[in-house]
């Protein structure tokens, strides 16, 4: 099994639900939102809990399962994002750090997705 250290979706997975929960804090205090800070705060860091249940998994489906949920969950966060560039609620500067943060996450989990579903 392979740690978190080597391990690269677990790590980025992981350092993204650290930016949506910094994203989330910054439009609480500063914008005075909760409702759309809530949401990716719940999309952004459930990708990070689906992978470690998935990579923790005791069966192959199981796998593939948790990590097609953290696949909607990332195309669902890059939604949020996208929702609060459009409506100025953060910069274009901080939307396109995040979008291209998530746009690897997308990339990374598609392929896990389709190679796990190809392996079986």
């Amino acid at each position: 099994m392979k740690t978190k250290e080597d391990n690269i979706i677990v790590n980025k997975s992981f350092g993204f639900a650290v930016r949506c929960v910094k994203l989330y804090k910054y439009l609480c205090e500063n914008k005075n939102d909760y409702i759309i800070g809530k949401q990716i705060l719940r999309s952004g860091t459930s990708i990070g809990a689906n992978v470690k249940e998935a990579i923790r998994g005791i069966s192959k489906p199981e796998f593939r399962a948790k990590m097609s949920i953290a696949l909607k969950e990332a195309s669902e966060t890059e939604f949020w994002i996208e929702i609060l560039r459009d409506t100025e609620y953060i910069s274009n500067e901080q939307a396109e750090s995040m979008l291209q943060d998530c746009e690897e996450l997308l990339k990374l989990l598609m392929s896990i997705v389709k190679t796990s579903n190809t392996n079986s």
